[in-house]
């Protein structure tokens, strides 16, 4: 028991180093390393911009009308209406009638919903660009989200995906403020970090990416049968000896739940996604490259952490329980919060200009990393118990939680 708790304890801290050290020197590289531009001097590429929809008339013209706005001129703009059953494709007509003046817009009619995968393949194929920028259909992207993705592209004629960076935009409730937190000293933080230290990411973040249309075409379109569309994707471009850059310049603001019900479902679904990844990919722990080699070990691991935890916690639990005896040591929780702490100063340091954070948002801190715990240990364990007991499902989607 005592090998397992020293597992539990020492994975975060050592991992949450490694992520803060290269988030630094990644924010370095970004400042001090210019970009090589082989396409300068040439017309401007034409970039498709997909936005698949389920159900979205009450967001999509907010969406199109931020579109409307960015910088990048030579756009054209692809709806997919994914069998809605509201109004999502009037809205999406009268939006080809309000804005087809300024980009081409199509509108992309799927009867039957068959998921996002599905919806993408439908609109990549009438696509003429040579890059695509897929958003989801809630999020609101900066005006200049396209120049810095593009300067990624023309950097490396292998670079086959840009990942952008989601920032949370509904932080009327504690459950939004506390996933902006993750946001920011998390998830910014962990794809920093892995950029810098491995090369790669895990995975693209689906609400906001931008791919080479010939990357996608050599992986095979996205893939249907996956429950979590932009993993896969992500090591289906690496299977391909694609690369994938993370691009946190290029900013999309999104909804976040605000029910804890439809977060563990989202993260389950999350969950379940890397489960996937992990055994489609399973070869490339012998074939594939160092770095692709060290992040499923990573997931691996991470994966063990949060099953061990839960057996780590019960023991515990039955241990107060049984003998009233508190064992958690002080100094190791001292240095958990801790590490937290100089996580989140990093993440506040880096975003408090795009994601209008503000250091009383800090204060949840406390209430974040149990949060964290919490959330991440459910939707795991949930999720590993779904992949084997029903390794089947239907390629559809419904309306999330959209908060407030």
């Amino acid at each position: 028991m005592s090998t397992l708790s020293d597992f539990v304890i020492l994975y975060p801290v050592i991992v949450s180093t490694i992520w803060i050290v290269g988030s630094i020197f990644f924010s370095i590289q970004e400042r001090r390393v210019p970009l090589n531009n082989d396409h300068q001097g040439q017309p401007a590429d034409l970039v498709s911009i997909l936005i698949p929809a389920h159900n979205e008339q009450d967001t999509l013209a907010q969406v199109v009308e931020s579109i409307s706005k960015i910088t990048y001129q030579r756009i054209e703009l692809i709806l997919m209406n994914d069998g809605s059953q509201d109004n999502t494709l009037a809205v999406m007509t009268q939006l080809q009638e309000r804005y087809g003046h300024q980009f081409p817009v199509k509108i992309v009619d799927i009867k039957v919903n068959k998921g996002k995968a599905n919806a993408l393949n439908e609109g990549a194929k009438v696509a003429q660009g040579e890059f695509l920028l897929c958003l989801d259909a809630d999020c609101y992207v900066d005006q200049n989200v396209l120049e810095p993705m593009l300067a990624r592209f023309y950097d490396d004629p292998k670079v086959g995906a840009v990942a952008g960076k989601p920032i949370v935009r509904n932080r009327t409730s504690i459950l939004g403020r506390l996933q902006l937190l993750e946001y920011v000293g998390v998830i910014d933080i962990i794809k920093r970090g892995q950029a810098f230290v491995i090369g790669h990411i895990t995975t693209v973040s689906g609400v906001v990416v931008a791919y080479r249309k010939q990357a996608i075409i050599d992986a095979g379109w996205w893939n249907i049968d996956a429950i979590t569309e932009d993993i896969d994707i992500t090591w289906r471009l690496y299977h391909h000896g694609w690369q994938v850059r993370y691009c946190p310049e290029s900013v999309a603001w999104i909804l976040v739940p605000e029910r804890i019900i439809d977060l563990i479902h989202q993260r389950r679904r999350w969950a379940r996604g890397g489960f996937e990844v992990l055994f489609r990919n399973r070869g490339m722990f012998i074939t594939g490259r160092l770095s692709e080699q060290w992040l499923l070990m990573d997931m691996v691991l991470s994966d063990l952490w949060a099953i061990s935890c839960s057996f780590v916690t019960l023991f515990y639990l039955f241990t107060i329980m049984f003998t009233g005896d508190i064992i958690m040591d002080g100094v190791i929780l001292f240095l958990l919060l801790l590490i937290s702490l100089i996580q989140f100063l990093i993440g506040y340091a880096d975003s408090r200009e795009s994601d209008f954070i503000k250091w009383q948002d800090l204060s949840l801190l406390p209430l974040y990393v149990i949060f964290y715990w919490f959330i991440n240990l459910v939707s795991c364990l949930t999720a590993l118990g779904s992949f084997f007991l029903d390794p089947s499902h239907v390629g559809s989607w419904r309306s999330p939680d959209r908060g407030l």
